[in-house]
């Protein structure tokens, strides 16, 4: 199970990785049509305004920072779901 906060983070990680794959100068070696399909990609990808809307109406989701207690009760479910 993935954490709030965690799904939150691999969104905008996978933003900035799309965005440096349409930089020649961090991959000067990427085809053409991988650089295409990262365009294509972002077109309609969330921004952060949408991210922290999304933390707002479903923070069940989308978190940007978890309480630290809030994490901690959430990992102790998620480790006991995997033992069952």
């Amino acid at each position: 199970m993935t954490l709030p906060d965690e799904r939150y983070r691999a969104v905008m990680m996978t933003k900035e990785f799309l965005l440096d794959l349409l930089d020649p100068k961090t991959y000067p070696r990427i085809p053409r049509k991988i650089r295409d399909q990262a365009k294509i990609c972002l077109r309609h990808y969330p921004s952060g305004f949408d991210l922290e809307a999304a933390s707002r109406g479903s923070p069940e989701v989308f978190q940007r920072r978890m309480e630290p207690v809030s994490r901690l009760i959430m990992e102790f479910e998620r480790d006991n779901k995997l033992k069952e």
